[in-house]
């Protein structure tokens, strides 16, 4: 098993600070755990570390301290950010109006060898692997590790374009941390996608790796570069596979979803209502890997099968790996990936459960047709917990859809004798879950806002059957707002009209 190893080039950074901030910072017994030095004029320079921030000095940072540290790092691009030539620290600045640098944000960057371990079965596949994560989960540090596995141990030709210089660092010398590969700058974030074709065109590459894929020229550029048969590595914006299916800017990464209009044979053999969620075409990215932790992450090895699943309502569970304390890798199989606790790719903070449904222990619902992600979500915004069972017999509750439970109504026999209720959604979507968690759980009545967004999906559902522009019941600028993103993540035009107090939402194709 490799030893993992961490390089961070720390003296380097220790040399581009005002002697009076340096000195504490070098004495500091956390260095190895440092994350940023922050410095904000007339404010005490702080050093930043997981769960502590600790002050460097009582004497205020002065213009003189930020000229300093300015002199010594690499000019500042357009998005106000700059480095240390051959490191992979990130110097980013705050302006006044004036242009004038007034704060600073000395962010740590480290190479670690040895990580991609985890993964190298996916990686030597030659397929093309989406990293998704929180901010500063390690995505880009498994980007960087993975060209220089490719470019060094395979021998293939790769090309890191790299727009913040955050994979390769700062300087014209890349960081050795991506080992052979060549790396292409980009001298402004909105010119990314321009330079991912230019790599493919001018350099002949085998493997093109890029960071931070956001916008929708950034998406076609993807795709375009996959049609070639290149294989790409990179990250997205989002966390996890049901955010990028929520996105319509960058849904196609993942194949792209459009609404389509089933004849009246074909509705009635699938069992669906005639206007259905579809993947509009092959995936640009063939695997997704969700990053938990920085040693725990959930693979989809078939992003096409798991999209597909997800339209028509059926959970997938992913591959989990965790890298353990001894450096052994564990692999659970999507087979026994059961629990919240085993299937914590989503990054979000799970509140203490409000109830726990039938009695004081934890409620078992076995969801039929119904998308595990969003019940997950469902139960996590809510605050609930539940476990999540594989059989109708093994519940206190089993929720459907309206469909299914028409379709196939044998399935509930079972549960329909032992008295096991049975609650049954209009269609599985996120806003139609919570409704029926709360009747699951005896929550109190829908709010305002869930009673916006229920408006806003029977509109939605609506104008995609009836090409008809629908309008909403009159609501504050919040609440609008709310239905703006939900007729957006179905790719509906929606505006506002009317004047306050009597101000909607009009949602059409």
């Amino acid at each position: 098993m490799p030893e993992l190893k961490i390089t961070d080039d720390l003296e380097l950074l220790y040399q581009s600070l005002p002697p009076r901030i340096e000195k504490p910072l070098r004495e500091h017994n956390r260095r190895d755990d440092l994350l940023e030095v922050v410095l904000d004029l007339g404010r005490e320079p702080e050093a930043r570390f997981p769960g502590d921030v600790v002050g460097l000095s009582s004497q205020p940072v002065a213009r003189e301290d930020i000229e300093h540290i300015v002199a010594r790092v690499g000019a500042f691009s357009d998005d106000n950010r700059a480095g240390i030539e051959r490191t992979l620290h990130r110097i980013s600045a705050i302006r006044n109006r004036q242009g004038r640098i007034v704060g600073l944000t000395c962010r740590i960057g480290r190479s670690v060898y040895g990580t991609v371990d985890i993964i190298r079965d996916i990686v030597e596949t030659g397929k093309s692997i989406l990293f998704l994560g929180r901010p500063g989960i390690g995505k880009t540090t498994k980007l960087r590790e993975v060209a220089r596995v490719l470019a060094d141990e395979f021998s293939k030709r790769v090309v890191v374009v790299d727009t913040s210089n955050e994979i390769a660092g700062d300087g014209d010398i890349p960081h050795p941390g991506i080992g052979r590969a060549r790396r292409m700058q980009v001298r402004r974030p909105e010119l990314q996608h321009a330079v991912m074709i230019e790599a493919v065109e001018n350099h002949m590459p085998e493997v093109i790796v890029i960071d931070e894929i956001g916008t929708e020229a950034e998406a076609l550029a993807a795709r375009t570069i996959a049609e070639r048969g290149v294989q790409l590595i990179g990250t997205a914006h989002g966390n996890s596979l049901d955010n990028l299916m929520q996105n319509p800017t960058l849904s196609d990464l993942i194949g792209g979803i459009h609404a389509v209009t089933l004849s009246d044979e074909e509705a009635k053999r699938r069992g669906t209502q005639k206007t259905v969620l579809e993947r509009k075409a092959p995936p640009t990215f063939d695997i997704v890997v969700e990053i938990a932790e920085i040693n725990k992450l959930a693979i989809h090895h078939d992003v096409a099968e798991v999209v597909d699943r997800s339209l028509r309502g059926l959970a997938t569970a992913p591959e989990v790996r965790v890298r353990k304390p001894d450096g052994e890798v564990e692999v659970i199989p999507p087979q026994q990936v059961e629990t919240l606790e085993e299937y914590a790719f989503t990054p979000f903070e799970m509140p203490e459960p409000t109830g726990l449904g039938y009695g004081q222990r934890l409620l078992r619902i076995f969801p039929y047709g119904v998308s595990r992600n969003k019940l997950e979500k469902a139960l996590a915004d809510l605050g609930l917990r539940a476990q999540i069972v594989k059989h109708a017999d093994q519940a206190d509750a089993v929720l459907t859809i309206k469909a299914h439970s028409r379709g196939d109504p044998g399935k509930f026999v079972d549960a329909a004798a032992m008295r096991i209720p049975i609650h049954v959604v209009r269609s599985n979507t996120y806003h139609q879950l919570l409704g029926a968690l709360r009747e699951i759980f005896r929550l109190s009545r829908v709010g305002a806002e869930e009673r916006a967004l229920q408006e806003a999906q029977s509109a939605v559902e609506q104008a995609i059957q009836t090409s008809e522009p629908v309008e909403l019941a009159p609501q504050p600028s919040r609440l609008r707002r709310l239905q703006h993103q939900l007729a957006n993540q179905y790719e509906l035009r929606s505006e506002s009209i009317g004047v306050e107090p009597k101000r909607r939402v009009r949602i059409s194709k």
